[in-house]
């Protein structure tokens, strides 16, 4: 993306910034009690396709010598300036977001599409999230299970490390230097990959059954 903007490309990016933040705020208050719990990262791509959708549409009523979508992440990327990320920051996330924002088949993501689509004061973001809310991989209680999962490998694979290294150290003082370094690693992984299968298997059981159709009643 250029850095080089004229007058007209400012106001442009401008007013696609603008109508954004006009249409996000009353969908934001209409999503604020539905009770969704998902995973932050998943909440905040949704609402950045969807904006990067909103802004493609007011891009085509605007006269552009660029593609109104790419106009339209170029104005995202802004927006993200704007709001205090850094441009190396938001010039990696409009990597990622443009990435994310097309399916396998080329497709544009229902996000991006519920965007474009988007009229004020419609409920086009909460019908996104009402699509997911039964979903476990984007759930916020499977990202909490995942963060947890996290910690409890890294403390307890660094205890585990620590622990064993000073116990060589002490009770095994002429054991060589990369012995007691090979046994703290060891250790580490006799407590991490344990811990990793559990998890991985308690996902795929929760995968499993949230993908096990329901019996018609």
């Amino acid at each position: 993306m250029s850095d080089t903007k004229t007058d007209a490309e400012t106001a442009g990016i401008d007013s696609c910034v603008q109508y954004a933040r006009e249409m996000l705020a009353p969908q934001l208050e209409k999503i604020k009690d539905k009770g969704y719990d998902f995973a932050p990262q998943f909440r905040q791509m949704t609402i950045q396709l969807y904006l990067a959708g909103v802004m493609w549409r007011r891009a085509e009523s605007l006269s552009l010598s660029t593609h109104a979508r790419d106009y339209a992440f170029t104005a995202l990327q802004s927006m993200f300036i704007s709001d205090g990320m850094s441009k190396k920051q938001a010039q990696q996330r409009i990597a990622f977001l443009n990435n994310m924002s097309r399916v396998e088949d080329g497709s544009d993501t229902h996000a991006i599409t519920a965007g474009y689509e988007a009229v004020p004061d419609d409920d086009s973001l909460a019908k996104i999230f009402d699509e997911y809310r039964d979903e476990v991989r984007v759930s916020g209680a499977f990202w909490r299970f995942y963060e947890r999962g996290k910690k409890i490998m890294f403390i307890g694979g660094a205890s585990a490390a620590f622990v064993t290294i000073w116990a060589v150290t002490i009770f095994l003082p002429k054991t060589e230097g990369i012995d007691v370094l090979a046994a703290g690693l060891l250790a580490a992984i006799l407590v991490v990959l344990p811990t990793f299968l559990i998890g991985l298997l308690i996902y795929r059981m929760k995968i499993k059954k949230a993908n096990t159709p329901t019996p018609p009643a």
